[in-house]
């Protein structure tokens, strides 16, 4: 029978052998100080209406309750930063250019876990990749792999923030890392003071009705708050802002990943082009994207808060 310690090896390795960049355990528990944090900022109503942040609260603290018997949470990092970065006037966020990262690390996921079964024998676990009620970071910190940013992205003293979180719940009894206790933000304040839209406030919350990702994104809405007209920077969907005047991203590298590569579209595409996009090519060229997540009306909603007056 396997030590703890030789089945977290094994763990580790696998998950390098599977494309992901970095890999941490934590022992499953309630995660009590972080529930507080959720719980005030739903309170504060400063995820924005978002629905889904508010359903499942129990599961998001309790890993138990995704999967029963629940002993470690395994967390991996997949790095998305690109080799290039877009030079036309709307401007994309980094993590959206090539395909959708659910479906990506999805797949890479489920190679994963079967893999550890083959090594470990059979075992229950359940893979989340930001679409299900987990506190991703919050177990990437426990894992000791970083801390959370006074922009709320979680940080890695290697290679920064472009980083894609999943994580894998099992029933099993692994070796954990120490949780990462220390936070390397220090004085500097560059994200909280180039946010366009002041959305980032202490204490590393950030208000969901202020945040240009919430609004070229999650934002339903036919029109986006006149009150923010000409604060948008360009960015047509989602927004870097934060990250990338963010120091420790000094040290990103290209990710490794072909499924990132850029969609050609999007290092192409005019605004005149985007604005004369019809739906049918849309479908075509972004079916695998995130953009399709804001569909072609949001995107085209996007671009005319960009680029001309509000009338609303």
């Amino acid at each position: 029978m396997l030590a703890n310690s030789q089945k977290s090896f094994i763990v580790k390795n696998t998950s390098t052998k599977h494309g992901f960049d970095f890999c941490g355990i934590a022992k499953a528990g309630f995660l009590n100080n972080d529930a507080k944090k959720l719980e005030n900022w739903l309170h504060q109503n400063q995820h924005a209406g978002m629905q889904y942040m508010e359903n499942n609260f129990d599961k998001r603290v309790n890993p138990s309750l995704l999967v029963p018997g629940a002993k470690s949470v395994i967390t991996i990092l997949k790095n998305y930063y690109p080799s290039t970065t877009s030079s036309t006037p709307l401007k994309i966020s980094k993590y959206a250019y090539g395909q959708d990262y659910h479906l990506v690390i999805k797949s890479h996921l489920k190679k994963f876990y079967n893999d550890l079964k083959m090594q470990l024998g059979q075992f229950e676990a359940r893979g989340f990749v930001d679409s299900a009620p987990v506190l991703e970071r919050a177990w990437a910190v426990n894992s000791g792999l970083g801390w959370v940013g006074k922009n709320g992205n979680f940080i890695t003293k290697q290679q920064g923030s472009f980083f894609f979180i999943a994580t894998l719940i099992v029933d099993i009894e692994l070796e954990y890392d120490n949780p990462f206790v220390k936070d390397y933000c220090g004085s500097c304040t560059k994200c909280i003071d180039e946010c366009p839209t002041e959305a980032i406030l202490p204490n590393k919350i950030i208000d969901a009705n202020k945040c240009i990702a919430y609004h070229t994104i999650e934002l339903k809405d036919a029109f986006i708050n006149k009150g923010l007209q000409f604060k948008f920077d360009n960015w047509m969907f989602g927004c870097d802002t934060c990250q990338d005047v963010c120091p420790w991203n000094r040290f990103s590298k290209p990710h490794q990943e072909k499924d990132f590569e850029p969609i050609p579209q999007i290092f192409d595409l005019s605004t005149n082009d985007w604005l004369s996009l019809s739906e049918e090519s849309f479908a075509a060229t972004f079916k695998t994207s995130p953009l399709k997540r804001s569909k072609l009306q949001g995107i085209l909603r996007n671009i005319k808060f960009l680029v001309q007056p509000s009338s609303t």
